[in-house]
């Protein structure tokens, strides 16, 4: 067949090369390649007889759940988008991605069912729901085998990622196939898959690690092992029954090791090891190279918006004693893939050695943010550069280092917050004055969440009240570890908030 451009076809490929060979592991499920391309061409008529049609969206809501994957592929055959919404999020968070996606069907994890009319009447675009049980199951043995419409195209938008912007508000990064497509292409040249590889995907698919793990190991036919969520135990298990190279963040890698023999014996029979979303703790990542030798680790650098990897530290510079200093940085640039570093101020190139912010040029990068063209200008520059926020310099052997961000993006267990969006929801409590929240160094999570505040006129802020007051509407991994209450916030002569001083400030308190 020719090369597939949509990424269902993909799976048709795979299917007609090795037919009967396992394809996916989910749940007690498993699926040869030949099924699970006929359960996506039911799942395919289905959406069809559901009124979904070209440039349409539905929605996913859930933990990790075949279902996924089904749906991307069968939506993007008629030339539809699917939303992979992050589960976690609060109902207002939720509600708010409803409105701007505007899926016409929502699919939603059977343990989330009691949210559902609440989100179904936040939305007015949703017509139907479809709980992921047996009602799923139902639904997808009642479709017709439908193939890939002559209207999709490669240029098509298949998936749309939410991430939170500085001012608050979650974008919709959109992808086509194309973009998909090269990012599997991507993966594959990180480490080369053989006939005897198994991917396991354990990290969520409502994030570029995960959804691109899956769809990197369909697009090169290696079999996968779906995991509803990274719990420890399961990777475990996983691993003694076969999978061989994994994506994790760095938290997990932690929570893994620290799982004893087993974890470590788990991990020491990997053949690969690709880790990122967060900057790895130092001694986490010297504690894995110690105790597994013979398990390659390569650590990636990149971002939703530029469909994941676009810099890579291969197991050699890992491993290579005679530039430790290396371990600092987050590799070379992949192939296809090129980079600027820019003065923010002029937006000019700098001189080699010098810093700036990193811009980088990829076909894989998303084609913008839904509905929101003047978001999508500010990150993309004129000649397709992507601005990343990140402050950095490369030395004379191409290594990147990652020297510090012109936003404030906290990463904390490879999760990305934005502190704009917890300030606004912890200034409306009524004994907070003011609130600058910045990221720490913590050693499970990359980074912990802290709030700095100064208390309004008569009150007395309670630390455990405000950040019960933040879980009430935000998702948990935004909310604040603990708080600092202070007489005033560290200020410049413009009166900007100097956030530098307040994380040397905590940390200088930790020690």
């Amino acid at each position: 067949m020719t090369d597939p451009a949509l990424i269902s076809e993909r799976l048709a490929c795979a299917a007609l090369l090795h037919p009967e060979d396992e394809a996916i592991s989910y749940s007690g499920l498993h699926l040869t390649w030949r099924e699970w391309h006929g359960r996506v061409r039911r799942v395919t008529g289905a959406l069809a007889a559901a009124g979904v049609r070209h440039g349409d969206r539905v929605a996913v809501i859930d933990r990790n759940h075949i279902a996924c994957l089904d749906i991307m592929m069968a939506a993007g055959a008629l030339g539809a988008a699917t939303v992979v919404v992050n589960w976690r999020l609060t109902d207002p968070e939720l509600i708010h991605i409803l409105i701007d996606s505007s899926p016409r069907v929502v699919f939603i994890g059977d343990a989330l069912v009691d949210r559902a009319d609440h989100l179904r009447k936040g939305s007015t675009s949703v017509e139907r729901v479809i709980v992921l049980n047996d009602d799923y199951d139902a639904w997808v043995a009642a479709g017709a085998s439908v193939g890939p419409s002559p209207e999709a195209t490669p240029d098509d938008i298949v998936l749309v990622i939410y991430t939170s912007g500085t001012t608050g508000q979650p974008k919709g990064a959109m992808f086509n196939h194309r973009g998909l497509n090269a990012n599997s292409i991507a993966a594959a040249g990180i480490g080369a898959m053989g006939p005897r590889d198994r991917s396991l995907v354990s990290m969520p698919l409502f994030h570029v690690g995960g959804v691109g793990a899956a769809l990197a190991a369909v697009h090169e036919g290696v079999p996968i092992t779906l995991l509803r969520e990274p719990a420890t135990a399961a990777i475990v298990e996983a691993i003694d029954q076969g999978c061989t190279r994994v994506f994790l963040v760095p938290a997990v890698i932690s929570t893994v090791l620290d799982a004893g023999t087993s974890g470590s014996a788990a991990l020491a029979s990997m053949s690969l090891v690709t880790y990122g979303g967060a900057p790895c703790p130092r001694p986490v990542i010297a504690k894995a190279l110690a105790a597994l030798p013979d398990t390659a680790f390569v650590q990636v650098y990149g971002m939703t918006e530029l469909c994941g990897t676009v810099t890579t530290l291969t197991d050699r510079a890992h491993r290579d004693p005679h530039h430790p200093e290396r371990l600092a940085s987050v590799g070379r640039v992949i192939e296809g893939t090129e980079m600027r570093i820019v003065d923010p101020l002029t937006l000019e190139d700098l001189p080699p050695g010098g810093s700036g912010e990193l811009w980088f040029r990829s076909p894989k990068r998303m084609v913008g943010y839904l509905n929101r063209p003047d978001a999508t200008a500010e990150i993309i520059a004129e000649g397709d550069w992507v601005r990343t926020g990140d402050v950095g310099r490369v030395d004379s052997d191409g290594f990147v280092f990652i020297e510090d961000r012109l936003k404030d993006v906290i990463i904390t267990g490879g999760e990305n917050v934005y502190s704009p969006e917890v300030e606004a929801v912890l200034t409306t409590h009524p004994t907070v004055a003011e609130v600058a929240v910045i990221g720490v160094p913590d050693p499970a999570m990359g980074e912990a969440v802290i709030a700095v505040v100064t208390a309004a006129a008569g009150h007395t802020v309670d630390e455990d009240t405000l950040i019960a007051f933040a879980r009430e509407h935000l998702a948990r991994f935004k909310c604040p570890r603990s708080v600092m209450v202070v007489d005033a916030l560290p200020r410049n002569a413009a009166g900007k908030v100097l956030k530098t001083a307040l994380r040397e400030s905590s940390r200088a308190t930790s020690i």
